[in-house]
């Protein structure tokens, strides 16, 4: 039966009571609404709710129709055969609704309801949607700014969901919205930052003004949809038009748009220091508006390079960017998410690959330009114009200021390596380089490094021995010196592959390197992690006359106080044991130190990343280390106290089930001493009603192979588990070629004792695979047919000599 008005307090109650603290009161309203959801109507009396006027107090309430809605729209909206959908009447009707209530004053129902209307769009538009785009239209010609807002957060949302669609069709039609929607949305975006602007000037001027504080949520409100209206722009400048990286078509709106961006940058910059103290609330969104057009700048260039590169747009820009990141004044330089993106902005144009100068010519006589020659034209003069724009001074003096001024660690820096070491380890390291600006610089520079090697190289050398003669191995004061040090370390780590030309590994380690680490003071720590970076980095340039000493290096910083030394160490002994050129043999006495160190590691550690680099170091050892059987009482301990501490943590449980897999095939034969452990792991590997076996399934399979072809006989333990194979195999054929492995395994080291047993779950499965699989499959499964009938004419011989 339908939901009427009627019904309205109903659903108003149970709403309420869903939102209760008292369990008896919560839960039968909420089975109450999971029945209600399904029947016509009910979205209707959501609808109702949300925008009911004596409710407007009642956030919470709303809040919570406003999702069952978004909810009941992925389930009920489409047809579909399984349940019964909202009818076309009603779903005309919420559509008007939703439209009539635009002007909704909470900003987090305001934020739902925009994403319910792009939600229905996706459906709907625009064969049963088609005034969606000029009703919002026309409603913004006489909109207030609290209306215009919510109407631009809306466009806002539904683009960025229709743009998600791939379709011809769905293209063309997003095609015609950005030729409709584009001019106004430009116009309005430019009208307001001027007006912004002008408020702002008067704004820093006038910090006790009583009109201008009444007229600071207005103002306030116009430019967070400035903001919406900006990221409109975007989304129409990059989803209305094909990529011209592939169709060689000017996009005339990048060359129209991407000045104006920057201008805008140029003229909000100036207010970040001005409204730092007086004004909090726009020194915000200085910092989002001026980040936020950067990311757009940048995002233009990725999607439309050859327009972006027009010499309108790309010089003004890089040059504009280069200034900052060389010269950016005390005030941005703590701007840092700005300062991001215009590092990130200079990385990508260097490495565009648009815009590589290309070489190749074309036969004189041809007469017809291809679209490769027109590619090759436009990528030749923006190479051009990339040469002017970086001459050998500019790109030198890029160079220093980011190893001198970025890379050089900072005060906070310090104090989070001593007082947390590990989350050091992580941010400065492990971290998305466009997160945070040291990493953001030192991928900068190694782009840099690549694209001017040749110029480069003395240069880094030349600021590697500057710091080494004004920093001495025995200086352990925390001074400039001993920092661009540390900075002039990671230069030199990043770039091996082509320092090694112009720097003597061998005599750099000899004659600091080694004696650095000879040095115990708590303060070089900061060194001691550079060195451990260097040694891992520089691990192809490490010839067999210094091998030992490196790994007897790498040990002693595995055992350093400081954990982020320790961390540092380990992912570098990952990255020489699995080197081609790894000598076994100068490691092999130091594995009982290297084991010991790695255990004692994973207890000192707190953070989960941490403990599966450790383990990560572990699994590596195991397999390309051949002499594990004297650990092996001590590895298997670890294994079991890890697994039990791993409870939820499905990456850690990979990496154990990882480091188990190549500890039973280093232990071959010998394998069955470490059953006792390894059994219950891999049952928690493979078993379909443990909770993580999405994520562990593939790895326990593989472990479960493994053991199976290592065994010298069956275990009636593992012949137990054959039957966790037919579920595993009734639930998908993802892992069809492993599972006719240990198929293959089960048979010829169970015989027929396995065959006993398990003969109808062999049928099953087989039966299963045929059918469902392609002929590769059925192709896999020939092997176990081949050995099942040879199996079964043994069985016949025998009964026939019985």
């Amino acid at each position: 039966m339908a939901l009427s008005a009627s019904d309205l307090g109903t659903i108003y109650s149970l709403l309420t009571n869903s939102m209760s603290g008292d369990e008896s009161v919560r839960k039968p309203a909420e089975a109450a609404l999971s029945q209600f959801e399904s029947r016509p109507g009910f979205c209707s009396c959501l609808m109702e709710v949300i925008t009911a006027a004596d409710l407007a107090s009642q956030v919470d309430v709303r809040l919570l129709a406003s999702v069952y809605f978004k909810n009941s729209i992925n389930r009920y909206w489409r047809n579909r055969r399984d349940s019964a959908a909202i009818s076309s009447e009603e779903k005309n009707h919420l559509r008007q609704k939703l439209l009539s209530h635009l002007r909704e004053e909470n900003d987090k129902i305001a934020g739902l309801l925009a994403v319910l209307i792009s939600k229905i769009a996706r459906l709907d538009y625009p064969r049963e949607w088609p005034e969606l785009f000029s009703v919002l239209a026309n409603k913004l010609q006489s909109a207030d700014v609290l209306t215009s807002h919510r109407i631009f957060l809306i466009l806002f949302r539904t683009l960025k969901e229709l743009s998600t669609k791939r379709l011809t069709v769905d293209q063309r039609n997003y095609a015609e919205i950005t030729s409709h929607l584009f001019g106004y949305s430009w116009g309005l975006w430019q009208s307001d930052v001027q007006a912004i602007l002008n408020s702002f000037s008067t704004l820093a001027q006038s910090y006790t003004s009583n009109v201008l504080e009444q007229r600071h949520d207005e103002l306030y409100l116009m430019s967070e949809r400035w903001l919406l209206c900006l990221k409109i722009i975007r989304q129409l400048i990059i989803s209305g038009f094909p990529s011209d990286s592939k169709c060689v078509q000017e996009v005339q709106p990048v060359k129209e748009v991407s000045p104006i961006l920057l201008k805008a940058i140029q003229s909000f910059l100036p207010y970040y220091s001005s409204f730092q103290k007086g004004h909090p609330k726009f020194w915000d969104f200085i910092k989002r508006a001026c980040t936020k057009l950067m990311k757009v700048l940048v995002t233009i260039q990725g999607r439309h390079p050859y327009s972006f590169g027009d010499k309108s747009v790309l010089p003004p820009v890089m040059d504009f960017c280069l200034n900052k990141i060389t010269d950016p004044g005390p005030y941005i330089l703590s701007f840092e998410q700005f300062l991001i993106q215009c590092m990130v902005m200079v990385k990508c144009v260097l490495e565009c690959k648009e815009y590589k100068l290309n070489l190749t010519g074309r036969v004189m006589d041809e007469s017809v330009i291809t679209v490769e020659q027109m590619k090759k034209n436009i990528s030749n003069a923006v190479g051009g114009v990339l040469t002017s724009l970086l001459p050998s001074e500019r790109i030198i003096h890029l160079c220093n200021v980011l190893i001198r001024r970025y890379f050089v660690l900072t005060a906070s820096d310090l104090e989070e390596l001593y007082q947390n070491p590990e989350s050091f380890h992580h941010e400065q390291d492990m971290v998305q380089w466009t997160e945070k600006l040291r990493p953001c610089a030192e991928a900068l520079y190694i782009v840099l490094f690549e694209n001017h090697s040749q110029l480069l190289g003395p240069v880094v050398v030349s600021i590697l021995q500057e710091a080494m003669n004004a920093c001495p191995t025995s200086v352990t004061e925390i001074t400039p010196g001993l920092l661009l040090k540390d900075a002039a370390y990671g230069a030199a780590a990043y770039v091996y592959y082509e320092l090694s030309n112009y720097l003597s590994f061998k005599d750099w380690f000899n004659g600091a390197l080694s004696l650095e680490l000879s040095n115990d003071h708590p303060n070089m720590c900061v060194i001691h992690r550079k060195v451990a970076l260097i040694l891992g980095q520089w691990v192809s340039e490490i010839k067999a006359d210094t091998k030992r000493p490196v790994y007897c290096s790498l040990i002693r910083l595995l055992q350093d106080k400081n954990l982020s030394v320790k961390l540092a160490a380990c992912r570098s002994l990952c990255l020489h044991v699995e080197d081609a050129n790894f000598s076994e043999q100068e490691f092999l006495d130091l594995l009982p130190i290297c084991f010991d160190s790695c255990f004692k590691l994973v207890e000192e550690v707190q953070e989960f990343d941490s403990k599966v680099q450790v383990l990560n170091l572990i699994s590596v050892l195991i397999g390309h280390v051949h002499e594990i059987v004297p650990f092996a009482n001590k590895l298997v301990q670890f294994f079991q106290k890890v697994w039990e501490e791993a409870s939820g943590e499905s990456l850690l449980q990979i990496q154990l089930l990882i480091a188990l897999r190549n500890f039973v095939v280093e232990l071959g034969y010998q394998s069955p001493t470490c059953y006792n452990v390894l059994l219950p792991i891999l049952h928690g590997g493979i078993d379909i009603n443990s909770p993580d076996i999405l994520n562990l399934l593939e790895d326990g399979m593989l472990l479960w192979e493994a053991t199976l072809s290592h065994a010298p006989a069956m275990e009636p333990r593992l012949l137990a588990y054959f039957p966790c194979l037919v579920e595993i195999m009734e639930r998908s054929f993802d892992h069809l070629q492993v599972a006719v492995n240990i198929m293959e395994d089960y048979i010829i080291l169970g015989g027929t004792e396995f065959l006993r047993m398990h003969a109808s779950s062999v049928a099953k499965v087989l039966d299963l695979i045929v059918g469902n699989v392609n002929d590769r499959g059925l192709l896999s499964t020939l092997p176990i047919i081949d050995i099942l009938v040879q199996e079964g004419k043994r069985g016949k011989e025998r009964l026939c000599a019985d």
